[in-house]
């Protein structure tokens, strides 16, 4: 997620001055954004040794861990909100992680490529698989292990027993709250233990 009007639109969902981790921060852009901005404080979690020194380098806490092992390191509501920006879909285990950021956080928040924006369908019906700014890679390169859709993640998480406080998509930096699941490239939703 590179675009800097959704980070800062994902960002206003964060209450000032919370404690926040961030699992797979990437470069730390976000948490730096939130100290700078809203006065946060937390920790990211990355694996990629680049993008650990880039969050060094930024002044971000930053914990080098594979998703994969967990947040056990974490007591329960130790933060007040966990963010998964572009994870969900690079995960094996998903709906583990999904519960793991309802109990260490009070709230959550996802956002991930929206497999049925109306490009993506479009290739689909041409029989090709889609290839947008959103989604750049081709199917055979690609870092994404599953695909998701708005109303997937819905279903994942009534599934889960996660209460969905709000939902929607962002298409070029904007909200969209009409039709998200056609008309929105990212997926937004935040949560919390139902």
């Amino acid at each position: 997620m590179s675009d800097l009007a959704t980070k800062q639109r994902i960002a206003r969902l964060v209450p000032q001055g919370a404690r926040v981790l961030d699992l797979g921060c990437g470069d730390g852009t976000m948490l730096d954004l939130l100290q700078r901005e809203r006065g946060c404080t937390g920790y990211g979690i990355e694996i990629d040794d680049a993008n650990v020194l880039a969050c060094v380098q930024r002044g971000v806490n930053v914990i080098q861990r594979d998703l994969g092992a967990g947040l056990d390191l974490f007591d329960d509501q130790a933060f007040d909100v966990v963010l998964q920006l572009d994870t969900l879909q690079h995960l094996h285990n998903t709906e583990t992680m999904l519960r793991e950021t309802a109990r260490v956080g009070r709230m959550g928040i996802v956002a991930f490529p929206n497999f049925a924006h109306w490009p993506n369908r479009v290739s689909v019906a041409r029989g090709r698989m889609p290839v947008t700014r959103r989604l750049p890679y081709e199917w055979y390169d690609t870092p994404n292990i599953r695909v998701g859709t708005f109303k997937d993640f819905e279903v994942l998480a009534r599934k889960n027993a996660l209460q969905i406080l709000d939902g929607f998509g962002l298409q070029d930096g904007r909200e969209v709250r009409w039709l998200p699941n056609l008309l929105a490239g990212t997926a937004v939703f935040r949560f919390q233990r139902g």
